[in-house]
């Protein structure tokens, strides 16, 4: 599936990386923050478009201090998994590897710079719902 014309724009305009199963991994190890676009379909979610278009403005606006990989759409799915990323689009933002926040759906732009800017300024952590579910070895009580 080819990306559309406005997010092919990201990677041939503004410097982002073409992310794909292979590529992910060594894009993840190179140091500092990184944001990774899942644009999904534009028919299904025409708000990508105009994600794709306010993200370099973003990045800007961030001082250029983050990276953007652009997610192949045919590999969206696989990718998506690994960081618990269930709405597009979505921006999934990264730090020396390891997880920091997802921000989905377009939103105004006060939001999007406030949320960008938050995003940034959190430690990276543990992706949400991945890991070791717990479970109790005695049932529950009431007393």
């Amino acid at each position: 599936m080819p990306l559309p014309p406005l997010v092919e724009r990201l990677i041939q305009q503004h410097q982002a990386t073409r992310i794909t199963p292979a590529t992910l991994d060594a894009w993840l190890a190179e140091p500092g923050d990184r944001v990774l676009f899942f644009s999904g379909d534009p028919v299904r979610f025409p708000e990508a478009l105009d994600v794709a278009v306010v993200l370099p403005e973003l990045q800007r606006c961030a001082g250029r201090r983050f990276a953007i990989g652009v997610v192949e759409r045919e590999d969206e799915d696989a990718i998506a998994r690994r960081f618990a990323c269930q709405r597009w689009p979505a921006l999934v933002f990264l730090r020396d590897g390891g997880y920091v926040a997802t921000i989905s759906g377009m939103l105004d732009w006060t939001d999007y710079l406030e949320r960008v800017q938050q995003a940034l300024a959190l430690p990276a952590g543990r992706v949400p719902g991945i890991g070791i579910p717990l479970v109790a070895t005695t049932a529950p009580s009431c007393h």
